[in-house]
C-alpha cells in the first residue's frame, strides 16, 4: 500500500512539475495569453475606456475590479507567480476532493484519493488550457469546495460560494442546492455575497456593468464565437445544429429550464443521502449544460462527477469514471470515429457528459445494498503453469463474464487513435529510411529470401490480381481482427481477455520497431523497379496514399502489422475453433496476407518476419504476466448436473470454487447466505456445437 502510494504522489508529481515546465519554456507572448490580454504592458485593464471594447475580456465587471490591482506589477515575474498559484490551487481542490469523497470510504481509498485526483486535474483539459491561457476558471470551483467542505459556519460558506458567483454567475445554481439541503443561512448569504459583489462592481464600472449584464446578458456572445466547437453549452449546441433567431433563444430556454429542474433535483437528493461532493458534481455539471457559453476551461465540474458510482455488478462499476476522464482529458476526435452519424455527439461530447450526469446516470444512493458492495466478477481459477514464477501478475484472473461492452468499445477506439499518433509521430528521415531498406535487402540476398521484386513484376503483368491485391490489403486488415473480438466477445468471454491482451501487447511492441527502425517498404525504394500495386505509380520525392495519407507513417513498415494482426487471427483461429475447416481458414489468411504484402512491394520478407517475432512476444507476455489459457472444467467436474443420454446442454452455470476462508454475505431479497466472492446473476453459455476452451462443453453421458 504504502508503495502504491508513493508511486502515485511521484506521478503527480511528475504531471505537476511537467505542467510547469510546459508553460514557463514558453516565450512571454505565448504563455498566459489570457492574462497578458488582461493585464499585460497593454492588457485591456490598461487601457482607458469599457473592458468589452474588444473580445479580450470575457469576464464579469467585478472579476474585472478584482484583477485590475494585478496591472501595476504585471511583469515577466507575475507569469512565473501566477502559474505557481495555479498550480497551488489545483492541489487544493485534490485534497479537498480527497477529504469529501462519499462514506464509507476504505482504507486503501483513503490513502490514494488526494495523489490521484491531483493526477487526474493535471491531466484534465480544464486544468491544462488554465494553466496555458491564464484563465481563473479554476477560482470559483476552489471557492465552492471550499464553502461546501472546508469553511466553518453557514455564513463563511455563503461568503465563498457567493464570490465564486460573482466571478462566474453560473454558480449561482449552488444557491438553491443549499436552500433545499437544509443550509439556508448559506444560501442567503451567497445571494447576498454575489449581489454586494456585482453592485460594488456597478458602482465603479456602470458602463461595463450595464454592458455586461444587459447588452450581453450575463456575457453571451463574448469573445469567441458562440456556435464554436470550444463552446460546450446548450446554446452552442443549438447554434451549431443551425438555429438561430427567437426560435433556437425560446428552445435554449426550455431546455435549459428542463435540465436546472430534473439536475437541481437530483443534486439534493444526493446531498440528502450523504453524497454531497457529488451533488456538487452534479450542479456544477447543471451550470456547465444551462450557460449562454462554456468554454474548454470552465468544465472542471464534469470530472468531479467520477465520484458517483453506478453499476450494480462489479465489472460495470468502472464504465461512469472511465469514461469521464476520457471526455475530459482526451480531444473529442479520439473518442469517437469521423462518422456523420456521430458527428452531433463528437462535436458535442463534453455536453453530452455533462448532461448524463445531470439528469440520466443512475448513481447509486448510499442505501442501496450494491453501494459498497457491487456483485462480483467470479473467475476461473488459472491452470498450474510450467514455472513456479508464472505468472508474474497472478492478481490478473480470468473471468467468467463479459467485460462491459460500452467499456471494451471506447477503450479500443481511444487504444487505436493513441496508436495512429504514435505510429505517426514516428517519423524519420527519407535518407534514413532508404538506408534501412538497403540494409534488409541486402539482408535478404544473403540469406536467399530476396523474392520481392519477382512476386511484385509477376502481379503486375495480371490486372485481376492487382485489383484482388488492392482490394485485399485495404478491406481486411482491420475487419477481420474486430470480427474475431466480436466472436470471442458473444461466445468465449475468458478467451477474449486472453487474445484481447495478446494483441494489445503485440501491437505496443510494433510501436517501438516504427520508433527504433524506421524502414522505407519496396515500393518507396528508388531504383529497385518496384511497383506500387495498391496505391499506384509514386513520386518518390511526394507519395500519396490516397485518403490514409494524413494518419500513416510511410516509414512504419517493420514489422509488419498487416501480417502480424493476420498472424494472430490465423493463431487464435486455430487454437480455439471447433471445426477442421475454420482452422483450415485461420491458416490460410496470414498466407494470403504475406503474399499481398510482398506482391503489392508494401513489405519486405523480413517485415513480416518482425511481424511474426512481436506477435510471438505478444502470446508470450501474455503468458508470463498472467499465466496459460484458463480452461473451464468439464461440466460434470464443475459440480453441473448431468443430462440424460443425448441430451444436450445449452447453458449452464458454473460456479466459484469456494476456498476455506471465504466470508458469506445475505443475498439480495431474501435471507439466503451465498458466497460474498460469487456473482449470481452471470453464468456461461455452452455453444452447441459442444466447442471451445472457455464455455462449459456438452455433457452427454
Amino acid at each position: 500500500m504504502s508503495a502504491a502510494r508513493a508511486a502515485l504522489w511521484l506521478l503527480a508529481a511528475v504531471l505537476a512539475v511537467r505542467q510547469l515546465a510546459v508553460v514557463l519554456r514558453r516565450p512571454p507572448g505565448e504563455r498566459l495569453i489570457d492574462l497578458e490580454k488582461w493585464i499585460g504592458p497593454e492588457g485591456v485593464l490598461h487601457v482607458k475606456g469599457s473592458l468589452y471594447d474588444t473580445d479580450r475580456f470575457t469576464g464579469t465587471p467585478f472579476a474585472g475590479l478584482v484583477l485590475k490591482p494585478l496591472t501595476r506589477s504585471a511583469e515577466q515575474t507575475l507569469g512565473v507567480a501566477w502559474t505557481f498559484t495555479t498550480l497551488l490551487l489545483v492541489v487544493g481542490i485534490g485534497l479537498i476532493v480527497a477529504r469529501a469523497l462519499p462514506g464509507p470510504v476504505s482504507r486503501r481509498s483513503a490513502l490514494l484519493a488526494a495523489p490521484f485526483a491531483i493526477s487526474l486535474l493535471m491531466l484534465s483539459l480544464p486544468v491544462r488550457n488554465s494553466f496555458h491561457l491564464g484563465q481563473t476558471s479554476i477560482i470559483p470551483v476552489l471557492l465552492v469546495l471550499l464553502g461546501c467542505f472546508v469553511a466553518r459556519g453557514e455564513r463563511g460558506s455563503g461568503v465563498l460560494i457567493g464570490i465564486a458567483a460573482a466571478l462566474q454567475p453560473a454558480v449561482l445554481l449552488f444557491v438553491p442546492l443549499l436552500w433545499f439541503t437544509g443550509r439556508r443561512r448559506a444560501a442567503l448569504t451567497s445571494a447576498a455575497t454575489f449581489a454586494a459583489g456585482t453592485a460594488v462592481a456597478w458602482a465603479a464600472m456602470a458602463g461595463d456593468s450595464w454592458t455586461y449584464w444587459i447588452e450581453h446578458v450575463a456575457g453571451a456572445g463574448l469573445s469567441s464565437r458562440p456556435d464554436g466547437l470550444a463552446n460546450q453549452s446548450l446554446h452552442g449546441a443549438l447554434l451549431r445544429f443551425g438555429l438561430e433567431g427567437p426560435l433556437e433563444i425560446a428552445l435554449y430556454l426550455a431546455l435549459a429550464a428542463a435540465v436546472t429542474w430534473f439536475g437541481l433535483r437530483r443534486a439534493v437528493r444526493y446531498a440528502r443521502d450523504g453524497q454531497l461532493l457529488l451533488a456538487v458534481a452534479i450542479t456544477g455539471c447543471v451550470a456547465v449544460a444551462v450557460s449562454p457559453t462554456t468554454w474548454q476551461h470552465q468544465v472542471l465540474w464534469l470530472l468531479l462527477a467520477v465520484v458517483g458510482r453506478v453499476g450494480k455488478k462489479a465489472a460495470d462499476r468502472m464504465l461512469w469514471p472511465v469514461l469521464t476522464v476520457f471526455v475530459v482529458t482526451l480531444p473529442s476526435k479520439m473518442l469517437l470515429p469521423n462518422l456523420a452519424v456521430l458527428q452531433p455527439v463528437r462535436e458535442n461530447a463534453v455536453l453530452v457528459a455533462a448532461l448524463a450526469a445531470a439528469c440520466a446516470v443512475p448513481f447509486l444512493s448510499r442505501t442501496d445494498p450494491h453501494f459498497r458492495r457491487p456483485l462480483p466478477t467470479r473467475y476461473v481459477t488459472p491452470p498450474d503453469s510450467r514455472w513456479r514464477w508464472v505468472p508474474l501478475l497472478p492478481f490478473w484472473r480470468r473471468a467468467l463474464s463479459r467485460p462491459n461492452l460500452l467499456l471494451e468499445l471506447v477503450a479500443i477506439r481511444v487504444g487505436y487513435a493513441i496508436y495512429s499518433k504514435i505510429r505517426l509521430a514516428a517519423t524519420a528521415s527519407t535518407a534514413t529510411a532508404e538506408e534501412h531498406g538497403r540494409q534488409i535487402a541486402s539482408i535478404e540476398q544473403t540469406l536467399g529470401i530476396d523474392i520481392e521484386h519477382a512476386i511484385n513484376q509477376a502481379a503486375v503483368k495480371a490486372e485481376w490480381l492487382t485489383d484482388f491485391l488492392g482490394f485485399y490489403y485495404t478491406s481486411f486488415h482491420f475487419p477481420v481482427p474486430l470480427a474475431i473480438l466480436a466472436v470471442l466477445y458473444i461466445r468465449r468471454p475468458t478467451d477474449y481477455r486472453w487474445a484481447r491482451a495478446s494483441l494489445a501487447f503485440a501491437t505496443l511492441l510494433a510501436l517501438v520497431g516504427f520508433w527504433l527502425y524506421p524502414l522505407a517498404p519496396p515500393r518507396l525504394m528508388p531504383g529497385m523497379g518496384f511497383v506500387d500495386t495498391v496505391h499506384g505509380t509514386q513520386d518518390l520525392s511526394n507519395p500519396e496514399f490516397g485518403a490514409m495519407t494524413a494518419v500513416t507513417n510511410q516509414y512504419a513498415a517493420m514489422p509488419s502489422l498487416h501480417f502480424g494482426w493476420s498472424l494472430w487471427c490465423g493463431v487464435v483461429i486455430v487454437m480455439l475453433a471447433p471445426k477442421l475447416w475454420m482452422k483450415a481458414l485461420g491458416l490460410l489468411h496470414p498466407l494470403i496476407t504475406l503474399y499481398v504484402i510482398v506482391a503489392s512491394a508494401n513489405h519486405w520478407i523480413l517485415d513480416a518476419v518482425g511481424g511474426a517475432i512481436v506477435v510471438g512476444a505478444g502470446f508470450g507476455l501474455t503468458y508470463v504476466l498472467s499465466g496459460r489459457r484458463s480452461q473451464l472444467p468439464e461440466a460434470g467436474a464443475a459440480g453441473a448436473n448431468t443430462a440424460p443420454a443425448g441430451a444436450v446442454t445449452a447453458r449452464v452455470s458454473v460456479p466459484a470454487a469456494r476456498t476455506s476462508g471465504e466470508s458469506m454475505v445475505p443475498a439480495a431479497g431474501g435471507t439466503e447466505k451465498r458466497p460474498a466472492d460469487e456473482d449470481e446473476d452471470e453464468g456461461v453459455t455452452a455453444p452447441e456445437d459442444g466447442g471451445g476452451a472457455a464455455v462449459a462443453q456438452k455433457s452427454a453421458t
